[in-house]
């Protein structure tokens, strides 16, 4: 029986606790025992590192934010924090760290900066670098710049943030626990790019647009660290025209599909990637609740879990691993104020 353990970062501005742990049973093909894990103030996002050592998790304290580290102790996953490094003002949104676990990143929405915290070798936090974002764009949500993503190119020689504000995707080398900005991609004015997700041979990439909901297409030149665009794609319905947010963008391993979700139109958009790298489509999915924040494809990527933000479940879609296809499973799982979810690495 494979069972994978996952857990979810969420707001806790109703009645979320903080993080949650939960498991994948494969075989039942069920989500079972979501349960707190950690008590912390609107750990929005939170990434697992890839020894499944650690879980760093955005956080807020009072009028701060940061990030808290948490130790995993054991095979049921459960947590034990490290530290938190905090500085004024809101949280961030986002949060990575390297494959050697030397480096976390971040992205906050709120106060312009990306983040960069060197860890100790217990794993615990040193206190942040930042580098600051200037401007905006034409839409009304784009007064200021608004980090909404801070990660690593799949060699890790580069730090990647999107900026929704701005509409730019800025490559940053890390130096000495600092980022120095290498170059940056300007993408179509009032597009609001979200999240960033790399095709496995390194060479393309797939941006998630938040206000313009639209796929962008993206050569990388992993020596140059910088972007062309190539594709612009919408991620709706024609006839669709009422509020809708692009939330997240993920890849299956074999590079032959992307997954979107849409907050609003309240699905999971499916594309297939052509042969040039551009995509087309193959289906909307239903996400059976509100506001579809995240989802994450399970470590076997026979199941993409989903969380409904808004009306605060869970949703689990089996995967056609040929046509890219997604079928309901299991629905109406409660997570509280779910945004976002990441699985151990197996």
């Amino acid at each position: 029986m494979a069972q994978y353990i996952g857990y979810i970062g969420s707001y806790t501005k109703k009645d979320s606790e903080g993080v949650y742990r939960f498991t994948l049973d494969t075989d039942q093909k069920k989500l079972i025992d979501v349960v707190p894990a950690a008590s912390l103030d609107n750990p929005t996002y939170l990434t697992v590192s890839q020894d499944n050592q650690y879980v760093y998790a955005v956080s807020k304290e009072g009028d701060q934010g940061g990030v808290t580290a948490y130790k995993i102790t054991d095979d049921k996953g459960t947590l034990q924090p490290l530290n938190s490094q905090a500085t004024p003002g809101s949280a961030p949104c986002h949060v990575s760290v390297d494959s050697e676990n030397k480096l976390v990143v971040a992205a906050n929405y709120h106060t312009k900066l990306a983040e960069a915290f060197q860890t100790n070798k217990d794993g615990s936090l040193q206190k942040p670098a930042a580098v600051e974002h200037a401007g905006e764009g034409p839409h009304e949500r784009q007064e200021k710049p608004h980090l909404h993503y801070a990660g690593y190119t799949p060699d890790e020689k580069y730090v990647v943030v999107v900026d929704l504000g701005t509409d730019s995707i800025t490559t940053y080398q890390p130096v000495d626990g600092e980022l120095k900005k290498v170059q940056e991609l300007k993408t179509k004015a009032g597009s609001g790019p979200r999240h960033i997700a790399f095709h496995p041979n390194g060479n393309y990439a797939y941006v998630m647009t938040e206000l313009s909901n639209e796929v962008i297409v993206l050569s990388y030149d992993e020596q140059a660290g910088s972007f062309e665009e190539i594709q612009y794609i919408s991620t709706l319905p024609d006839d669709f025209t009422e509020n809708s947010q692009g939330s997240a963008v993920y890849l299956s391993s074999d590079g032959k599909f992307v997954y979107v979700g849409n907050r609003g139109h309240n699905s999971i958009t499916v594309f297939q990637v052509k042969d040039d790298y551009t995509v087309g489509l193959v289906e909307w999915t239903n996400t059976e609740g509100d506001w579809p924040r995240d989802f994450v494809l399970d470590p076997s990527e026979q199941f993409i879990v989903a969380s409904n933000q808004e009306s605060g479940t869970l949703v689990l879609f089996e995967r056609d691993r040929e046509k890219g296809t997604l079928s309901l499973v299991q629905k109406d799982v409660k997570a509280p104020e779910a945004v976002c979810l990441k699985f151990l690495h197996q």
